[in-house]
């Protein structure tokens, strides 16, 4: 039985609901593996602090990774609109909170998404929300970058996709090499924004502050 309450997203068509989406059978069986987990690191899972730990633990994985239950192209589809505009769209500075499937531990940052449309725009909230969707999932930067790449340009069928992604990656801040300073970045480009001109406009205005 799934267990619904608001964040996540669901397709119906090209209309989409915005939910969470919990599972209660595999809540459960998390649930008990996270039992385990806490045992074999040498906790006592029925002590005061940690009696919901591994019920929470299992829910906030779902979270993580809801992107598994969402089609980010019906949701750029949703609010697709005829429209001659053939300028850069830029949007800049989208959050990212997603989990490196390496060592399952989050990498943090932002991204920086733009498009030229070729006869249909879509709406901006929804790049933001394609993001969101590739992000919260097991990932590694390097595929989150090409995914939402590809999917703006398979779905808009613009004259240039371009992405920049930076981020945070806390398996080499908090173990391994442990250096608290790096910053990865991550970047993919079709079309247009493969040309130096264009490129360059795009990476202006991403530096720019125009606000």
């Amino acid at each position: 039985m799934d267990t619904y309450t608001h964040g996540a997203e669901e397709s119906k068509g090209h209309a989409y609901v915005r939910i969470d989406r919990y599972n209660d059978d595999s809540i459960e069986r998390l649930t008990k593996l996270y039992t385990s987990v806490l045992q074999e690191i040498g906790e006592d899972p029925n002590r005061e602090g940690l009696l919901k730990t591994p019920l929470r633990v299992a829910k906030a994985m779902q979270f993580l990774t809801q992107g598994y239950d969402a089609d980010p192209e019906a949701i750029l589809k949703s609010a697709m609109f005829k429209e001659e505009y053939q300028q850069m769209v830029l949007v800049k500075d989208i959050e990212i909170y997603s989990t490196c499937e390496h060592h399952m531990l989050p990498f943090i940052g932002k991204a920086h998404v733009a498009y030229i449309p070729n006869g249909y725009i879509t709406g901006l909230s929804k790049i933001a929300r394609i993001v969101d969707v590739f992000a919260r999932r097991l990932q590694v930067q390097e595929r989150l970058t090409v995914q939402i790449r590809d999917c703006i340009q398979n779905t808009l069928n613009p004259l240039g996709v371009a992405v920049i992604i930076e981020a945070h990656h806390l398996c080499m801040q908090m173990r391994g090499v442990q250096k608290q300073n790096s910053v990865t970045t991550t970047s993919a480009f079709t079309g247009a924004f493969t040309k130096k001109e264009t490129r360059e406009e795009f990476m202006h205005l991403v530096s720019a502050k125009l606000h």
